[in-house]
C-alpha cells in the first residue's frame, strides 16, 4: 500500500501577526465604560488604548530625560 500525505502543499504560513506584543493592564473600576462611550462607531477599545499609548510615548520621547524622571516623594 503506498502513502499519501494528508496535504501536498507544504510550508503554508497564516497571515503575519500585526501586533505580536501584548500586555495586561488591570483598570480601575468604570474605566472601560468611560472607553465604550467615546469611542467612534468602527473603533474598538483597543484602538483607543493603542493611540493613547503612541500619544504618550511621543510627548515623553521629545522631553530631555531629566524631566522624564518623577520626582521621588518626601
Amino acid at each position: 500500500m503506498s502513502e499519501f500525505p494528508i496535504c501536498d502543499s507544504r510550508g503554508r504560513m497564516g497571515r503575519k501577526m500585526r501586533y505580536p506584543d501584548k500586555i495586561i493592564a488591570p483598570l480601575p473600576a468604570g474605566w472601560i465604560k468611560r472607553m465604550e462611550a467615546v469611542l467612534s462607531e468602527d473603533e474598538d477599545k483597543t484602538d483607543l488604548l493603542r493611540e493613547a499609548v503612541m500619544r504618550e510615548l511621543e510627548r515623553r520621547e521629545a522631553m530631555p530625560a531629566r524631566e522624564r524622571t518623577k520626582p521621588k516623594p518626601d
